[in-house]
């Protein structure tokens, strides 16, 4: 059993890591190369990931100086061979970003291309500001986009916006993407942190169990429905959570009611006598 993770006592040096009770916020570091994603900043990412993973709460991911990030850092792909490719270096951090317990928020900003990209593809949700380029241009390097893209584009925009991205090198800016709900919100760079953190408070406001099952359900093989759900339902129906925040909704309406029909009454009694 691994021991637990302490990302305060842990040394970053590609990632910016804050740490609060029910998130962590993570910005990719690397300004130098447009915070390109290389082997450091996917090790790190792994520590965040086995924190979370122990400790399950919502992960804010962004990029310092304008950018989230550029892509993979070439100086490193170019160097890399068959072996590498086996084992899959980037896809294996981003399905692991993509499994976390609790939802994944990204905030984009400025160039969001290739191995960046496909971060955050791997996120439930992405905000970004209007100077967000979003694409894969892998094939004009002589390479695929193996890292996510190549399936999950499909689900989150469809086959034929995919396989322009995908095969025609297309990049979308910030209203492109959010017409095709790549992206679902755009701010202004300065509001785009509060704009995320806006989102982890309202996810915040929900049962964090569950929130974590049903981020669960919804990314199961259609083959495991409808008997996922049901199973799912039947722990969430013996949680204390479920009988606490039903009783509260009863509770309110009652009130709600009482109030109304004690102001009813009162207004029938002044119309009688006057």
């Amino acid at each position: 059993m691994p021991g637990a993770v302490d990302l305060a006592a842990e040394k970053f040096h590609a990632l910016l890591v804050e740490e609060r009770s029910d998130r962590v916020v993570v910005l990719l570091n690397r300004p130098e190369v447009r915070n390109a994603i290389d082997q450091q900043m996917v090790d790190e990412l792994h520590v965040v990931c086995a924190a979370l993973e122990q400790d399950p709460r919502v992960l804010i991911i962004a990029g310092v100086d304008g950018v989230f990030a550029s892509g993979a850092d070439i100086g490193q792909l170019r160097e890399r061979r068959r072996d590498d490719a086996l084992q899959g270096i980037n896809s294996t951090i981003f399905v692991r970003i993509a499994k976390l317990p609790m939802p994944v928020i990204a905030a984009l900003d400025g160039y969001c291309l290739g191995g960046g990209a496909e971060l955050a593809y791997a996120a439930d949700f992405r905000l970004g500001t209007p100077s967000v380029r979003i694409g894969n241009p892998e094939t004009g390097l002589g390479i695929l986009a193996a890292a996510g893209a190549s399936w999950r584009l499909k689900e989150l925009v469809g086959e034929p916006v995919a396989k322009q991205i995908l095969l025609a090198g297309r990049v979308l800016g910030a209203e492109e993407a959010l017409a095709v709900n790549l992206m679902t919100e755009v701010h202004e760079p300065a509001e785009l942190l509060d704009a995320a953190h806006g989102l982890a408070d309202r996810i915040g406001r929900q049962d964090p169990l569950a929130v974590r099952i049903t981020k669960s359900v919804f990314h199961a093989p259609a083959e495991a429905h409808p008997l996922i759900d049901q199973l799912a339902q039947g722990i969430l129906f013996e949680s204390e959570a479920k009988f606490d925040r039903m009783q509260r909704f009863l509770d309110k309406n009652a009130a709600r009611k009482a109030d109304k029909d004690a102001g009813a009454k009162a207004g029938n009694e002044t119309g009688e006598k006057n």
